[in-house]
C-alpha cells in the first residue's frame, strides 16, 4: 500500500511546486499533451502564414534586353527556348513588341516648342473672358431696354400707346 500513497504525494508535491520548469518537465516525462512543448519551427519560418504568388514584374531594361535577344534568334526553337530560360510567355514577348513600337513613333512625333499651358491658367482666362463678354451682353440689354422706353413715350405721345404685357421690368 505505501507504493500507491508514494506517488500520489509526490505528483503533489510537483503541482504545488513554485518553480514551473520541475512541472513541466514532470508532465513530458509522464505524458505526451499538445500544450505541454511549443513545436520546434525553423526561426524565419512562420506555418501560419502563406506567402501570396507575386506577379513578376521586368523593368524596361529587362524587356529591352528580351526582346533585343529575340530579335538576334535566327534558328527553330530558339526563340522557345530564349522563353524558357527567362520564364516568359509569347503573349508578353508580343505586348512588349508592340509598346517598343509604341514608343518609337511617340519619340519620332513632333513635340510641341515651349513652354507647356497651365490648365489652372486657362481656366482663368476662359473665366475673365465670360466674365467680359457678359459684361458687353448687360451694357446691350441696358442700351435695347433704353430704346424701347423711349419707343414706348413716342408712341404715347403720337395716340397710340404700345403694349406692356411683354414688357420684362
Amino acid at each position: 500500500m505505501t507504493t500507491t500513497t508514494q506517488p500520489k504525494a509526490s505528483m503533489h508535491i510537483l503541482k504545488t511546486s513554485a518553480d514551473p520548469l520541475v512541472s513541466q518537465g514532470a508532465r513530458r516525462a509522464t505524458e505526451e499533451t499538445s500544450g505541454s512543448a511549443a513545436p520546434t519551427t525553423q526561426p524565419g519560418a512562420d506555418t501560419e502564414v502563406v506567402p501570396r504568388a507575386r506577379r513578376r514584374q521586368f523593368s524596361n531594361a529587362d524587356k529591352r534586353r528580351i526582346l533585343d535577344a529575340a530579335d538576334r534568334c535566327t534558328q527553330p526553337g530558339e526563340i522557345g527556348a530564349l522563353l524558357r530560360r527567362e520564364g516568359v510567355y509569347s503573349s508578353s514577348l508580343s505586348t512588349w513588341r508592340r509598346q517598343r513600337e509604341a514608343a518609337d513613333l511617340a519619340a519620332l512625333a513632333p513635340q510641341k516648342r515651349g513652354p507647356k499651358p497651365d490648365p489652372a491658367a486657362a481656366e482663368a482666362r476662359q473665366i475673365a473672358q465670360l466674365m467680359r463678354e457678359n459684361e458687353r451682353l448687360k451694357s446691350q440689354l441696358d442700351k435695347a431696354h433704353l430704346v424701347i422706353e423711349v419707343q414706348k413715350k413716342v408712341a404715347a405721345l403720337l395716340g397710340s400707346p404700345i403694349d406692356n404685357t411683354h414688357d420684362k421690368s
